[in-house]
């Protein structure tokens, strides 16, 4: 069942998501909404061409910082000072170019002027973080995410130099949270050690049970 929410600051159970996930529809992107949000295990997820969507899957893709793997070549990458990494450092050029850089299979993105603008509005708050990657003074990957408890909620990541997004994921990893949600499935991920939880087993994440 969709639920469609109005300027209530409140959220239907996530139990009721439909399969693949979705929600709850409408609503708006103020700082209290997505914090609601995030700590009940919701993400907004849409384009400029419908309604703000909410989900909330049944399974969530995750790395266990203690279960990430690095290559052998990854190991190299990492001790041959080839990169530089900050931490929010340029938060809104890392959300700025997570939204403009293309992606296979995607038509557009779905970081929209809006969502720029909010999470940028978490940034300034202390809630939204991002890592930064740096190649002779210029940005070539990062990622930004929400913090929630001992859960980084992460949101996107982008790489311009082969490895940086892996770069920044290793070292975010390396920041004492005790679960990165990724959210959705990807190859990419899968293979850095990622894996699916159950919704029930990851709110115990959120909810400080673990």
């Amino acid at each position: 069942m969709i639920f469609r929410l109005d300027e209530r600051l409140l959220f239907p159970d996530p139990e009721l998501a439909e399969p693949d996930g979705l929600l709850a529809i409408d609503g708006d992107l103020s700082t209290e909404r997505l914090l609601l949000a995030y700590q009940c295990g919701i993400f907004p997820w849409y384009s400029d061409d419908t309604p703000i969507l909410w989900y909330s899957p049944h399974e969530r893709f995750v790395i266990f910082p203690a279960e990430l793997k690095i290559s052998r070549s990854m190991r190299k990458v990492l001790t041959s000072g080839s990169f530089t990494i900050t931490t929010n450092n340029c938060f809104e050029k890392v959300i700025a170019a997570c939204s403009a850089i293309e992606r296979p299979g995607q038509d557009g993105t779905w970081i929209t002027a809006e969502m720029k603008e909010a999470y940028v509005n978490l940034h300034q708050k202390g809630h939204a973080h991002s890592v930064e990657v740096w190649q002779h003074d210029q940005l070539i990957g990062g990622l930004y995410g929400i913090k929630t408890g001992n859960i980084f909620c992460g949101e996107s990541m982008f790489s311009l130099v082969s490895n940086a997004s892996k770069v920044a994921l290793i070292h975010l990893c390396g920041m004492g949270y005790k679960l990165i949600d990724c959210q959705v499935y990807t190859p990419h991920l899968a293979s850095m050690g990622a894996r699916m939880i159950s919704r029930a087993e990851y709110m115990e994440f959120v909810n400080g049970e673990l």
